[in-house]
């Protein structure tokens, strides 16, 4: 193994939150001392009961190619959809890399696992045996989380071996959140059981939760009832009480992790499955250590540490929401979003967009189902990310630069270029609700796992994005809907619609300014002899031609429309007769031209007249419009036959 090259991808949900945390300090600690470069695939899941969102950003992980990686640790238990989870292990099989699962152990793959089993033993053991408790309330986390299972396990298992009664309603299946302990002591206290000496908890904040709903009802802890956490995190150790907790070696598993890849490259044979001790810490939520865990100043500079972060995190993610607010392209978003790129505190950053993430905005806007196609669900990304992305900002060692499209399959263009320094590398999502739309990349910063408002920054630049999208499409339809109004679908030139609505400025201005105004008719020979002998699919292409004739005539500020059928109308301001005629002329050798070079089985041919006037107040242009009808065809009756009537005996 060449440690300069190797590379590890760490695939991980909801980094901000202590238990991931911890376990990817270590992770990192032992990357930088050994010259590893990291890859950390990261979704925010389970944030809500929105499960589209959820497959957006658990879609990251899809994007990881693990055949261009040595290696690759899963936090399994951070990534809440089953099926998720079994396709990324599928990949990671099919890669044939060396793979480390973390708190759960998975066929053929190496393991480190925490025994929360014995830990919850332990704590549920201390309330009976040294607080003599008999009546044991507990708040569990989901039924289908390893952890939570395991703690839930313990919990009843000890009930049993002290001969103490298993009463469902002592029980309270929460999510692992904050308002789980809440609900649970609403519950607790509705219950027609006799109230609880102790409360023991699945993990800290629902912990918290408990002890505060308790204190609002005015019971004390430890002192009318009891409470216990566990994961023994910041808050639950500073809080008052200190809470009896839980230590888990966090670090010492991310480090262990990387230990057991980088082993197995060197041809080693480590242990597959490796299990780590916890240990209780009794505290002040039951009685047990009155003294506090930290130093009063060490706790005052540290918590001032975290609120400055807190207002700077909250003021970038408010600067942030705002600027993008206001983006209706996508120059003007990327223009915006480079003044924030700085304060994320990053080496390096990139915005990479799908190259359909304007999915439902077509080229061939002549489509006819156009309309429908852009609204459809079927026709944007939900699983992966294309084939190729595009990066329209890039930023690296302070400044900003520009690197080309690229192969989805390669995440980051030079990402395994040797020359590259170690690094941490966060690949995230960028999504609204399931619909992909890309992802970012960012190197060497301490803000996603270290602020709780980073994931907000990232909905606020993936929300905008979606906006700038729409905005665009908006445009795209509004466009189309106009032509639907305005330009005849066959001639691709102005209908009568268009034509009064261009014509009504020009029109006016020469009104008031008593300038000529030049309306020249036209009416098309034979089109009927073209649609009896070759069929109507001839006659359209023979009214596209003339159009095409007359958008090729008029290059000098004359509008040209299709009025109807086989009449087509010309209008030109401030217009002489001598620009008339040479008009005249020029559409008549065009079509002589086309006649030539397209070697059609018909000839295209066009009987036209025109009339100059200064129009008066009150005169409509559809006035000027009837009189260059009449002289059309009084032009029309003096020419003795056209081409059709030699052949066909018909009047033209």
């Amino acid at each position: 193994m060449s440690e300069n090259l190797t590379h590890i991808a760490v695939i991980v949900s909801t980094i901000n939150e202590e238990y991931q945390s911890g376990i990817l300090s270590g992770i990192r600690q032992y990357a930088f001392a050994n010259k590893i470069t990291l890859e950390m695939f990261v979704a925010f899941g389970n944030i809500g009961s929105d499960k589209n969102h959820d497959i957006g950003e658990y879609n990251i992980f899809s994007l990881a190619n693990f055949k261009r990686f040595d290696g690759v640790i899963l936090l399994i238990n951070t990534i809440q959809s089953a099926d998720c989870l079994e396709e990324v292990l599928q990949r990671v099989r099919n890669a044939g890399i060396p793979a480390v699962c973390i708190d759960r152990d998975v066929k053929g793959l190496y393991s480190i696992k925490i025994d929360d089993e014995a830990a919850m033993r332990a704590m549920v053991e201390h309330f009976i045996e040294h607080h003599g408790c008999t009546r044991i309330n507990y708040i569990s986390g989901p039924e289908n989380n390893i952890d939570s299972m395991q703690r839930l396990k313990a919990y009843k298992t000890v009930l049993r071996e002290h001969n103490l009664p298993i009463e469902p309603e002592r029980i309270y299946k929460g999510q692992f959140t904050s308002k789980d302990g809440a609900a649970a002591i609403q519950k607790f206290m509705n219950s027609p059981l006799e109230s609880p000496e102790v409360i023991v908890c699945a993990n800290d904040n629902m912990a918290i939760s408990a002890v505060n709903a308790l204190m609002m009802r005015g019971i004390r802890v430890p002192e009318d009832i009891m409470v216990s956490g566990f994961d023994n995190i910041y808050n639950a150790r500073n809080y008052a009480p200190a809470m009896t907790s839980v230590e888990r070696p966090l670090e010492r598993v991310g480090q262990l992790a990387c230990q057991k890849i980088v082993s197995h490259l060197r041809g080693e044979k480590p242990e597959r499955s490796t299990t780590l001790e916890t240990r209780c810490c009794f505290s002040q939520s039951c009685g047990c250590n009155m003294s506090p865990i930290m130093d009063t100043d060490e706790f005052k500079k540290r918590n001032y540490s975290i609120l400055e972060s807190f207002i700077n995190d909250s003021s970038l993610t408010s600067r942030l929401a705002s600027s993008l607010t206001d983006c209706e392209s996508l120059e003007d978003y990327v223009r915006h979003l480079k003044r924030f790129i700085p304060e994320f505190r990053c080496q390096e950053f990139y915005l990479c967009l799908c190259d359909s993430w304007k999915q439902g905005i077509m080229a061939d806007e002549t489509e006819e189902n156009y309309l429908l196609h852009i609204l459809s669900p079927q026709h944007y990304i939900t699983r992966g990310y294309g084939k190729n992305i595009l990066v329209p900002l890039a930023y690296k060692d302070g400044e900003f630069i520009d690197i080309p499209n690229f192969p989805t399959k390669d995440m980051l263009p030079n990402l395994f270029d040797e020359s590259n320094p170690t690094g941490n590398y966060y690949f995230l999502p960028l999504h609204f609700r399931e619909r992909c739309m890309g992802y970012c990349v960012i190197k060497d910063s301490e803000f996603p796992n270290s602020s709780k408002l980073f994931h907000n920054c990232m909905i606020d630049i993936a929300n905008s994005l979606e906006s700038v999208r729409k905005i665009i499409c908006l445009d795209r339809v509004t466009q189309k809907l106009n032509n639907l109004y305005t330009i005849d679908p066959l001639a691709n030139i102005n209908n009568r619609n268009g034509f009064r609505i261009a014509t009504q400025h020009p029109f006016n201005e020469c009104i008031e300014k008593q300038k000529p105004v030049m309306i020249m008719f036209l009416d098309m020979d034979g089109l009927k002899y073209i649609n009896d002998t070759f069929g109507h699919k001839a006659g359209d292409n023979a009214i596209f031609s003339m159009a095409e004739v007359l958008r090729n005539a008029c290059t000098d500020g004359e509008i040209c429309c299709r009025f109807g059928g086989d009449e087509f109308i010309v209008f030109a301001s401030d217009y002489t007769d001598q620009k008339a005629k040479k008009l005249s002329a020029k559409i008549q050798d065009l079509l002589a031209k086309m006649n030539t070079q397209k070697s059609l089985p018909y000839h295209l041919a066009t009987s036209l007249g025109y009339h100059i006037t200064i129009p008066q107040e009150g005169t409509t242009l559809f006035q000027l419009v009837t009189v260059a009808d009449n002289i059309m065809y009084e032009q029309k009756k003096r020419r003795k036959s056209s081409r059709y009537l030699k052949r066909t005996g018909e009047e033209a």
